[in-house]
């Protein structure tokens, strides 16, 4: 089945300690369904969706990017589920 709305999975490192604080920041965030703290090579792992390609490249870039802590992201398009 093909996606009609944009779905994206966005890993992200923070700062060391601030894992708690980012995920808080990063729930609030329009767009964001799920997070989580995860153990291994990222510290959170947040489920986005948007209304189109151009909202999600909004809301990760401008929003997720540049929450305070963030280290890092790598951001997972899904084409299909």
């Amino acid at each position: 089945m093909v996606m009609n709305v944009p779905l994206a999975f966005v890993l992200i490192n923070s700062e060391i300690g601030a894992e708690d604080e980012v995920l808080n920041a990063l729930k609030k965030v329009e767009g964001v369904e799920e997070a989580y703290v995860v153990y291994g090579v990222y510290d959170i792992v947040a489920k986005i969706r948007a209304e189109t390609m151009d909202k999600l490249r909004e809301i990760v870039t401008w929003k997720i990017r540049r929450l305070n802590r963030v280290r890092s992201t790598l951001t997972m398009v899904v084409v299909e589920s």
